[in-house]
């Protein structure tokens, strides 16, 4: 029995699918608690696979590959450095597949533990996957007895109650929890009503970067018996903290560390777009990225994100102007480009798609010129973007946003062309917010310049697609603040339109929008993939019909 013990918690980003070199980060971060003197290291849910691997787990060879490396990690605390807690897929001998933390300690694997609740919704279908683990006990880890119920457990009574029974000294969670709006929140809730029901002290674990869709905030935190809070790790930054834990008389208490300051509302939102953004493409090895960039507020933005995640030599701005293109748009789009510091090359698209429009000419004729003719210039604009990213292999980035994607507002083939979208989760109002925000503050972790980077004239004009003369955004959509709101109740609330409409909004307005959310379905399974930062996304949330007969009838 011992009545000190360190533990070093590693937040740290891994990549899905690297097991190679996520075992290389788990021996790196060891080899640096061992200098600090720990006696035990932790890391986050599945990390030395990446989570989540979805189907991936599913393979023989990966399963394989993963156990090999927990093996070779293993081997390596014969040298009576710290011992290891970390995530891993393990398949019993049953044939059973676990999500499951593995204790690692004289040179071998001395144990593990298997989630419980394996999470069915949202973002999540592990049931898929994975197999549900027995209620577990606590690891006998240098003479103190841990509990570590990975992520989901907790989010359920049982299983730390399981382990208090069973005699837990300390619970210590390895968690994928995903970044959204209000979740830092929700998890402290949660952990300080674990901890009332058990009396035991308890550390937070988080994944930290991007992966696809999901972007993980770490901000991993400690709170005592007594739900004080001792240390609280950073947001959006890889780091390996320190806990010191002495045994007192009514047990374990963890003393006071880094206090860091979680980040909130715009700033929240903009980092994690920033950390979606720079890791789906480091990540896939994109030597950088090109965007269309309009003059407009969303490719602004899109713009300034690009900057900030990888650098301004690594972001390439093109504007494709047509007959509609504004005198303004021209210039807010140059001195956007300057600002920033990019690249920024002008490829005018009067040609090639009058050159469409005279293909198109004895087949079309007798027809008036509707969106068809308007599509025609998005989707030139899609061509040559794709035709820049094709020959200097910069991965395009598409700049809907939200409402845009909502509604059914852009292009297909069109603006909707790219492998990656940075805003498709934020709200036209958001967008706005957003960008009067980065003008104002210089983020934390950030490569772009100080100050102003897009100009005042982006955000203070109407939106317009510019696709005939004199068009705005409101020409075929609602105002954007009731839109949203609209949208909001729509998709992250299911709400009916007569609640909708008890809110104060017209009823035909609210009819309106549910039919354009519903027929543009089709557009959305085909749109690129982004960053997911609200409760509700389209794509790995939200999955409805693309057939879909169901109108809301007031019931």
């Amino acid at each position: 029995m011992t009545d000190k013990l360190r533990i070093a918690l590693a937040q740290l980003n891994p990549v899905v699918g690297d097991i190679e070199g996520n075992l290389q980060k788990a021996v790196a971060a060891r080899r640096e608690a061992e200098i600090e003197g720990a006696d035990l290291i932790v890391f986050s849910e599945l990390f030395l696979t990446g989570y989540p691997p979805e189907d991936l787990v599913l393979k023989g060879a990966f399963q394989r590959t993963a156990r090999a490396a927990a093996i070779d990690l293993a081997r390596q605390t014969v040298d009576g450095g710290p011992a290891v807690l970390i995530g891993c897929p393990w398949l019993a001998d049953d044939g059973k597949l676990f999500n499951a933390v593995l204790y690692l300690d004289h040179g071998e694997v001395r144990g593990y533990r298997a989630k419980v609740h394996l999470p069915n919704y949202s973002v999540f279908d592990e049931p898929r996957v994975f197999d549900e683990g027995p209620m577990p006990g606590p690891f006998n880890i240098r003479g103190v007895r841990i509990g570590a119920p990975i992520c989901e457990d907790i989010w359920f009574p049982d299983v730390v109650e399981c382990l208090e029974e069973s005699g837990a000294e300390i619970i210590l969670v390895p968690n994928g929890s995903p970044y959204d709006f209000n979740k830092f929140d929700a998890r402290m809730q949660l952990v300080v009503s674990r901890i009332k029901e058990s009396g035991l002290p308890m550390v937070y674990l988080n994944q930290l970067g991007g992966q696809d869709e999901l972007v993980f905030d770490g901000a991993s935190f400690v709170l005592n018996a007594d739900l004080s809070l001792p240390v609280q790790m950073p947001a959006w930054e890889e780091k390996i903290a320190y806990t010191d834990w002495t045994r007192e008389a009514k047990g374990w208490v963890c003393a006071t560390g880094e206090r860091a300051k979680i980040e909130e509302s715009d700033e929240a939102l903009y980092l994690a777009v920033v950390q979606g953004l720079r890791d789906y493409v480091n990540k896939n090895r994109f030597p950088g990225v090109v965007l269309g960039l309009s003059g407009g507020i969303d490719s602004a933005l899109v713009a300034a994100i690009a900057v900030d995640a990888l650098g301004a030599d690594k972001v390439h701005c093109v504007m494709l102007p047509y007959r509609y293109t504004s005198p303004e748009s021209l210039g807010d789009a140059a001195e956007c480009a300057k600002l920033l510091g990019t690249r920024y090359d002008v490829v005018p698209i009067e040609e090639p798609v009058t050159g469409f429009i005279s293909s198109l000419e004895k087949l079309f004729e007798g027809r008036q010129s509707d969106t068809t003719e308007e599509n025609l210039q998005s989707r030139t604009r899609g061509v040559i973007l794709m035709a820049i990213s094709n020959k200097f292999g910069s991965m395009l980035l598409t700049t809907g946003n939200k409402s845009e994607v909502s509604a059914g507002y852009a292009t297909i083939y069109g603006d909707m062309n790219g492998g990656f979208n940075p805003i498709k989760d934020l709200y036209k109002t958001r967008v706005f917010r957003m960008a009067r925000w980065r003008n104002e503050n210089m983020p934390k972790g950030c490569l772009g310049p100080k100050g102003r980077v897009i100009p005042e004239n982006i955000i203070t004009r109407p939106p317009s697609a510019e696709l005939r003369p004199d068009q705005t955004d409101q020409d075929s959509l609602p105002p954007y603040d009731v839109l949203d709101d609209i949208l909001h109740c729509l998709v992250e609330e299911e709400m009916s339109v007569r609640e909708i409409v008890e809110r104060g909004h017209d009823r035909d307005m609210v009819k309106r929008v549910e039919h354009l959310l519903y027929i543009s379905e089709y557009k959305r399974r085909q749109a690129a993939p982004g960053v997911k930062v609200t409760a509700r996304n389209f794509g790995r949330d939200r999955r409805y019909p693309i057939v879909n007969g169901f109108r809301d009838q007031d019931i």
